[in-house]
This record gives structure tokens, C-alpha cells and sequence, in this order.
């Protein structure tokens, strides 16, 4: 076995073993949430879902008010013969992903209705990225998210020698859209990896591999922001950004307007009312009524738009495209 395939084999093991231990532990109905204040603050850890004291983990957790069933009706035509993922991506991948974020308020953050609003929003993007549901497609094209975990026709390698200090292309790899939001270039994999301790700079295929680290890269991307000083579409979403003045003035205002901008700048937004950024309003506001919370919550279109939004960081490779 060479020492490639060995590593491989090593890491997706260790995958495996971590959702056993967490499929175990998320049966367990007798977990109890621990409770502490500190200065006046309450600290909650809830075990295998919400682990670690954070004020999050005292509100619902994701499977508290996301369960298998809300996954298979947002995803419904997933594992249909023709799709190009058939067996791949599962609710527990999710869930498992998830769980280690919502400590820091993914999912978790304010009350049940925005924490439904967060994970619609979140999902709008995967299921507008993933998707194959184009022209008449049966059961509409918003029910096909999830089709895809890899680009089927790369037109390049995405290898940018730029980076060949800091992220080096690995010979014979090829760095195209993989994953829930999928990932392109090899310094997006570079800086994914190092986030998560995984060396998708050698194995960019890891994430296609596996739906946990699918999910947990795009979880990462939606928590994290692009630069310092920036805000996260996490942070966006659940008001925790406050728009400066040179924010105001290129028209990027809280809304899920500003999420499309800082995941996808111009490749997206301000471009007019066009359908890169229209499918994924689209998606968002269908999750949004299958879960039951209502499209009307999502705000006026405004809010919903980045058609008129200066990029955060114009002229630059998006993360996704």
C-alpha cells in the first residue's frame, strides 16, 4: 500500500470511528446538560451534540428542532437513480458536522425561529450549489439539492502558482469544486485543511469521500470570515455585524443579501437581478416553508438581494463559484 493510499485509509478510519462514537452517544436519551455561570453568565454543555461551556449550548440544539425527516424533505430527489451522489450525503453527517460548530452558535444562536431561519439559510447554499434540478425536473428544481459532491466537468486544475509558498499544488491533484459549498483552488484547500487538520492540500478527494468533512468544510466556511475586520455569514445572518459606513455606501446592509456577497463576491452580487444569485434566494425561501417558519420572515427583497452590493473583496477567486 503506498504512502498515500495508507494515509487515506488512516483518515477515513478515524471518520468512521468518530460518527460510531457519536451515532452511540446521540441515542443516549439520558444526557444531561451541565450548567455554570460565570460573571453572571450562563454556560451550558450538552455532551456529544453542544460539547464545551458556551452560552449556545443553553439554547435548542439543531436536532432539537431539525430532524431526519426535515432532511429527506429538503433534500428529496437526492438519491434518485439520476443523481450524480446517489447514497452520499445522509442527516447524521450533517448533524455530526454541525455539532461541532454549534458551540459557537451555529444553529444555536438566539431563538428557535432564527435558529430555523440560520439552518434554511445554511442549506439554501448547499442545495442552490449542489443542485441539479434544471428546466422541468420532477418535483421542481428546488428539490434537487444534494445531487452532486464534486464538479463532474472541471475545465482546469484550479492550481494558482501564486501560492506555491504557502499552498503548493500537490502533482497529480486537481483542485476542483468539491463539497456542500463547494471548495475550489488550492489555497481554499490549503486553508480548509488547516482549519480542520486534515491535508486536503495532498487529498483534495477527502472531500468527496466523505459527507462529515463535505459538511464541516462548508460549515467552516459559513463561520468564518474571509478577512480580519470581516464579518463571517454567520455573523451576518444573525445580526452580529454592524455595517460601517463604507459598508453603507456600497449598499451591503445585514441580510441574507450580504451571505451570497461574502461567500461568492461578484461572481454573485452586484451584477443585477441575475440567476446565479436568484436560485439561491430561491432555495432559502423553499427551505424556508418546508421547515415551516414561512417565507414571509425572510424580510423585504432588499434584504434578500446582493444585486446591487459592491463585492467585500472585489477581483479576488471566489471560494465557490
Amino acid at each position: 500500500m503506498t504512502s498515500a493510499k495508507r494515509t487515506a485509509v488512516v483518515f477515513l478510519t478515524t471518520l468512521v470511528i468518530f460518527l460510531a462514537v457519536s451515532s452511540t452517544v446521540e441515542g443516549d436519551d439520558n444526557t444531561k446538560t451541565l450548567v455554570k455561570y460565570k460573571h453572571g453568565e450562563k454556560y451550558c454543555d450538552k455532551g456529544w451534540e453542544c460539547k464545551g461551556w458556551s452560552i449556545y449550548c443553553c439554547n435548542l440544539t439543531i436536532s432539537d428542532y431539525f430532524q431526519v425527516y426535515q432532511f429527506e424533505n429538503l433534500f428529496s430527489k437526492r438519491n434518485t437513480p439520476v443523481a450524480n451522489a446517489v447514497g452520499f450525503w445522509d442527516y447524521h453527517s450533517f448533524i455530526t458536522a454541525a455539532a461541532l460548530f454549534e458551540p459557537q452558535g451555529f444553529g444555536t444562536t438566539g431563538n428557535k425561529t432564527l435558529q430555523m431561519m440560520e439552518i434554511a439559510a445554511f442549506l439554501g447554499h448547499v442545495g442552490a450549489k449542489t443542485s441539479c434540478g434544471y428546466g422541468v425536473a420532477t418535483g421542481g428544481p428546488l428539490a434537487w439539492g444534494l445531487c452532486y459532491n464534486h464538479e463532474m466537468s472541471p475545465s482546469q486544475k484550479y492550481c494558482d502558482e501564486y501560492y506555491k509558498l504557502t499552498y503548493p499544488c500537490t502533482p497529480g491533484a486537481d483542485y476542483y469544486g468539491r463539497g456542500a459549498i463547494p471548495i475550489y483552488w488550492n489555497y481554499n484547500y490549503g486553508a480548509v485543511g488547516e482549519a480542520l487538520k486534515v491535508n486536503l492540500l495532498d487529498h483534495p478527494e477527502y472531500i468527496e469521500q466523505n459527507a462529515t468533512l463535505a459538511f464541516l468544510a462548508a460549515i467552516w466556511r459559513w463561520m468564518t470570515p474571509n478577512k480580519k475586520y470581516q464579518p463571517s455569514a454567520h455573523d451576518i445572518f444573525v445580526g452580529k455585524w454592524k455595517p460601517s459606513k463604507n459598508d453603507t455606501m456600497e449598499k451591503r446592509i445585514p441580510g441574507f443579501g450580504s451571505t451570497m456577497n461574502v461567500l461568492y463576491g461578484e461572481s454573485v452580487c452586484g451584477q443585477g437581478d441575475i440567476d446565479p444569485m436568484n436560485v439561491i434566494i430561491s432555495h432559502y425561501l423553499y427551505y424556508l416553508d418546508l421547515l415551516g417558519v414561512g417565507r414571509e420572515t425572510a424580510g423585504p427583497h432588499e434584504f434578500l438581494s446582493c444585486a446591487e452590493q459592491v463585492a467585500f473583496n472585489p477581483s479576488t477567486k471566489a471560494a465557490s463559484s
